[in-house]
């Protein structure tokens, strides 16, 4: 089988990450690099691949059969509506784009054009949520009744240096709690409401730096979250489950998941029934099960050569992206309103 033809546009931290897993790749090749940054051209001269400024150019010179875009958020939506437009397949970082609105074009254009959307939720492809979810659809838990989940780690001073990281729009809601907002619709389902409070008490800067969220889903499940990326702890994704090696691994848990027949610990993936006496005087037993690991985005890559081949369909469609942005947009909602607000 030929190796399929995937460029990159944007060639900044995430997107040399992915230009590495293309090289390694045995199903796909690296087509070309679309930045206008130098150190783009200088990175495709190195690696011996066409190199261009401007992506409309690239794709129709290039004509490759899959674009990853991993440019920032606000050129999301026109660079993926260029590729849809073309026919060409698209895998667009999170947050699908940085509006509402704009991610409904690009879904509606995607959809018209008949073209695979994927948005690169990576931990979508994580071995362990994936284990995670074949024990919740399961049944050894039961109805799911709560779930609690933590994403809290401390960004060192000098990560405020740039600007826009000190203004709202540069906090933990929306470049980190994104991913657990989505990780919870992954393995619970659907929020259909939610209710948050932030503060920015900790560095006194525009931006929050701490938000609590509280979550009620489609299937009656209710949850938590505690953000903060102010607080001395490990209790957050990165931090435990070691699939980025950027940051250190500590052997605890970020989510806890609690059902009408058993609760599980995540990433840990500690699991708790009872035995044949059920009940809160009854012992629990606990039992660990094999926690599986592998790198999600090389995972992310395969299956996007798989949609651009038809023969899967998005893990993380462009209706889960847009859902997702919603329910996280909406935490800043409500945390204006200091009301509840409520999703479709």
């Amino acid at each position: 089988m030929a190796a399929l033809q995937i460029a990159v546009v944007g060639a900044g931290l995430i997107g040399r990450a992915h230009i590495a897993l293309i090289q390694k790749s045995k199903q796909c090749a690296l087509a070309a690099i679309a930045d206008p940054m130098p150190q783009a051209e200088t990175l495709a001269k190195e690696i011996g691949v066409p190199y261009f400024e401007n992506l409309e150019r690239m794709l129709d010179d290039v004509k490759p059969q899959g674009v990853i875009v991993a440019t920032p958020n606000a050129a999301h939506a026109v660079n993926g509506l260029a590729c849809v437009g073309r026919g060409i397949a698209v895998l667009v970082e999170k947050p699908i784009t940085e509006t509402v609105e704009s991610a409904q074009k690009l879904v509606a254009a995607a959809k018209k054009a008949e073209v695979p959307l994927l948005v690169g939720h990576h931990r979508r492809h994580s071995a362990i949520l994936a284990q995670a979810r074949d024990v919740i659809r399961s049944g050894k838990l039961g109805r799911i009744a709560s779930v609690t989940a933590f994403t809290t780690f401390l960004k060192p001073d000098p990560y405020f240096d740039m600007a826009w990281r000190r203004e709202k729009g540069g906090g933990p809601v929306l470049i980190n709690l994104i991913h657990d907002i989505d990780d919870l619709r992954f393995l619970i389902g659907d929020i259909v409401r939610l209710q948050a409070m932030t503060s920015s008490a900790m560095r006194g800067f525009a931006v929050e730096d701490s938000a609590v969220v509280n979550l009620q889903f489609a299937n009656g499940a209710l949850g938590s979250i505690t953000c903060s990326d102010a607080a001395a702890a490990p209790w957050s994704w990165e931090l435990t489950s070691g699939e980025n090696k950027a940051y250190p691994r500590n052997p605890e848990d970020c989510y806890f998941i609690s059902g009408t027949n058993g609760s599980l610990a995540v990433p840990t993936m500690r699991l708790w029934n009872y035995g044949a006496e059920r009940g809160w005087n009854a012992p629990l037993h606990r039992t660990q099960l094999a926690a599986d690991e592998a790198d999600p985005l090389a995972r992310q890559l395969d299956h996007f050569c798989a949609v651009i081949r038809r023969e899967a369909e998005p893990a993380c469609s462009g209706d889960d992206g847009l859902k997702t942005l919603r329910a996280t947009f909406a935490i800043h909602q409500s945390a204006a309103s200091k009301g509840e607000v409520e999703l479709d």
